[in-house]
């Protein structure tokens, strides 16, 4: 018995000794997407706007990076905010850990250098060289025309600084330990001629990251690809309600099959209408995450060449209940 004891002991023992190796490697090793790039980007006319467009309108990176009136449909934007981050993703919305968007007005960026900023974007790793969390979708980001890239940091650096101390974010183990293995070095693509429609409208829903809202998860909370745009992913709202992503395959049925070009269109730019005012919606009320203010400022050729993407794809029947309201006392 003691024999056998000390057998179990010993292999106990170098299997900690094995996982403490390979934690030790993981820590070291990882995030490996190589060093910040030399580059300084002219803030040109052409790109602060170009940037400005993509910010607020397709990559909208002032959707999480600022401060969202919840008590109005669609959460927008709280004037003053623009920036500022302090958006908080915790366990109440499905994340493993607490996280913070990030200040990336001048007051928060100020200590990036633009090859920095083009990693961080892009790859997910920070100045300092730690993994983000991809609340921001890097991944997506990090396939797009370096010239977009270019075109967002020029933006970032003309935004009113605020001055606004963020709280770190904290993953739980293990994901705090699995997180430094996820960034990635970027893949850019050249942005295609819009006359290429098809592979236009596949650049431009790469860039508002379509596939990450309207594609159900697994339980580890990954996209299952091969039911994407298919809906179905849950979003937890403020009061315990839960909204479910639509179905925007070309399934006539349960996704967008019967919408023509025009009828896209016009779902976003009903709300780019002057005359359109959010209501006031109560807690526990069907509200949506989707940023519709933001997506109606696209312009009709861009949201035309989504449309065209999308119906370019596999239709896939899917019933999604749209709304769950929070369960009595919660």
């Amino acid at each position: 018995m003691k024999k056998a004891l000390k057998v179990i002991g010993v292999v106990l023992g170098a299997i900690v000794i094995l996982l403490c190796g390979v934690l030790i490697y993981v820590v070291s090793a990882f995030p490996n997407v190589g060093e910040a790039p030399e580059l300084k980007v002219e803030l040109t006319a052409e790109r602060i706007e170009r940037g400005r467009y993509l910010a607020n309108a397709v990559n909208v990176c002032m959707d999480c990076h600022s401060t969202r009136d919840w008590n109005k449909f669609s959460g927008p934007v709280i004037p003053g905010t623009m920036g500022k981050g302090g958006e908080r993703f915790d366990h109440s919305v499905g994340f493993p850990g607490v996280f913070y968007s990030r200040n990336i007005t001048p007051s928060g960026i100020g200590r990036y250098t633009d090859g920095e900023l083009f990693r961080v974007i892009t790859s997910g790793v920070t100045k300092e060289g730690n993994a983000m969390f991809p609340v921001m979708p890097y991944p997506y980001y990090g396939q797009m025309d370096e010239e977009d890239v270019y075109s967002l940091i020029a933006y970032l650096r003309t935004l009113e600084p605020i001055d606004n101390e963020i709280p770190e974010s904290s993953a739980d183990f293990p994901v705090n330990i699995i997180l430094r293995t996820m960034p990635a070095k970027g893949t850019p693509t050249k942005r295609p001629l819009l006359s290429d429609t098809v592979a236009y409208g596949a650049y431009m829903a790469n860039a508002g990251g379509c596939i990450e809202c309207h594609t159900p998860t697994n339980d580890q909370h990954q996209i299952i690809r091969e039911k994407a745009f298919s809906g179905g992913r849950e979003f937890g709202m403020p009061g315990g309600s839960v909204i479910r992503s639509a179905n925007i395959t070309q399934d006539p049925e349960t996704g967008i099959g019967k919408w023509n070009r025009s009828a896209f269109i016009q779902r976003f730019k009903a709300y780019a209408d002057s005359s359109y005012t959010p209501p006031t919606v109560a807690a526990g009320e069907f509200n949506t995450i989707m940023p519709w203010m933001m997506y109606a400022n696209m312009t009709e050729e861009d949201l035309g060449a989504i449309y065209t993407y999308l119906r370019s794809l596999p239709g896939y029947k899917s019933e999604i209940t749209k709304f769950t309201p929070a369960a009595a006392g919660q």
